[in-house]
C-alpha cells in the first residue's frame, strides 16, 4: 500500500474547473508509512471497506481514509503538524471502530480505501467522481487499475463493503459485474449520511456496521 500511495498517478486530464486532490506529499507518506507499519505489517488478506474519495479535510489532509489529524494522533498515537480539525464521516468510523474492539482488532481484518484513491475540488468545494460525468468517464480506467492494485496488495474478494448505498454503490456494482473483482458489493449507508442525517441513530447505524463486519470475520 505504501508502494501504491507513493505512486499515485495524476496525468489524467480533468475537465475544466476541477483539480485534484493529492495530499502525498512527503510528510503524508511519512505519516502513511507509520501507519501501516503499525496496523497492517503482515501478509493477511483483509475485507476492503470502500469509500467514494478523499476530501479535503480527512483523507485529503492525513492520507488515511477516514482519518483525521485529531484521530491520528489521539487514537492512533501518530503524531503530526495538521491542522487539528475533526471530519464528519471520520468521527463515525472511528466511534465504529471503537465498538467493534479498537484499531488493532479491526486492522487485522479490514482495510478502508475508496473506490478513486485521490479525490477532486471544484469550485473550493470537495466534488465526487460520479458528480461530473465527463469526470467519471475519464477517471474509471484509473479507479479500474487501482481496485486491480489493491486486491493484487492483499484484498480479501469474498467481498468489498461499499461505503454510500447510492452512487457509489451503483458504479461499483456495476463495475464489478463487469469486471468479476469480488463476489459480492455489500452496501452500507456511507458515514456523512448518518452524521449528517441520521445523526439521532447513529448507534443503530454502527450495530448495522458491526453486523456486516462480523460476517466477514475468520481466524
Amino acid at each position: 500500500m505504501l508502494d501504491f500511495y507513493g505512486n499515485l498517478e495524476t496525468k489524467i486530464r480533468l475537465p475544466k474547473g476541477i483539480s485534484w486532490i493529492d495530499p502525498f506529499d512527503a510528510e503524508v507518506l511519512r505519516i502513511s508509512k507509520q501507519y501501516h507499519q503499525k496496523y497492517y505489517k503482515d501478509s493477511r488478506k483483509r475485507i476492503f471497506l470502500m469509500g467514494i474519495n478523499p476530501g479535503r479535510f480527512g483523507a485529503g489532509v492525513t492520507g488515511i481514509p477516514f482519518t483525521d489529524p485529531i484521530q491520528l494522533e489521539e487514537l492512533m498515537d501518530i503524531k503530526n503538524n495538521f491542522q487539528k480539525r475533526h471530519e464528519l464521516s471520520s468521527i463515525f468510523i472511528h466511534e465504529m471502530i471503537a465498538a467493534y474492539g479498537g484499531m488493532e482488532l479491526f486492522a487485522k481484518h479490514f482495510y478502508i480505501s475508496s473506490v478513486c484513491p485521490l479525490g477532486f475540488i471544484k469550485a473550493g468545494k470537495n466534488i465526487n467522481y460520479y458528480d461530473d460525468k465527463l469526470l467519471e468517464k475519464r477517471v474509471t480506467p484509473y479507479i479500474e487499475k487501482s481496485i486491480k492494485d489493491h486486491i493484487e496488495i492483499g484484498a480479501d474478494t469474498r467481498a468489498v463493503l461499499c461505503l454510500g448505498m447510492g452512487k457509489n454503490y451503483k458504479f461499483l456494482k456495476a463495475l464489478n459485474d463487469r469486471r468479476e473483482y469480488f463476489d459480492e458489493v455489500i452496501p452500507l449507508p456511507h458515514p456523512r449520511w448518518i452524521m449528517q442525517y441520521r445523526r439521532k441513530e447513529k448507534e443503530k447505524h454502527i450495530q448495522v456496521y458491526l453486523e456486516v463486519l462480523a460476517a466477514y470475520v475468520v481466524g
